[in-house]
């Protein structure tokens, strides 16, 4: 199935109803990671990116200040579609716009090898965050 798929860069108070519902259904739902870990404040302050399919918003990923891409979710029915490759894509090519010489992430071990293919590499040790275990990763952008 083809579809006509859309990224946005939106603003967080516009539009966190629907951040909010991917990554609640996902994080909080799914995952259970507990809800004052997830809503940490930070949303404002972030760049914010909302993926929809035929007009249904899906995913969402948010890129700090600093250059961390977090709180990645695509709905589970929209898994292994391209969704989070395509997301990511655009919140990479949005850091380097922003003059960020890399990004880095907390991935989650089970996600490790998505991050891998899109060329970030580990540098930590696996550690538990939400009660899930993560490695942080990083992509160094080559200035060619």
């Amino acid at each position: 199935m083809s579809y006509e798929v859309e990224i946005c860069i939106v603003d967080w108070q516009q539009c966190k109803h629907a951040l909010k519902a991917i990554r609640k259904s996902v994080f909080i739902d799914e995952q259970h990671v507990p809800e004052e870990l997830e809503w940490d404040g930070r949303d404002t302050e972030c760049t914010q990116f909302l993926l929809a399919a035929d007009s249904v918003p899906v995913a969402t990923a948010r890129l700090t200040p600093e250059g961390q891409i977090g709180r990645m979710a695509v709905l589970n029915n929209f898994r292994g579609k391209g969704f989070g490759s395509r997301l990511l894509a655009s919140v990479i090519e949005q850091a380097k716009h922003a003059g960020h010489k890399q990004v880095f992430l907390h991935a989650q071990v089970s996600v490790i090898k998505f991050y891998q293919h899109h060329g970030f590499t580990a540098y930590s040790d696996v550690f538990i965050d939400a009660g899930i275990e993560h490695r942080s990763m990083k992509l160094v952008f080559n200035n060619h």
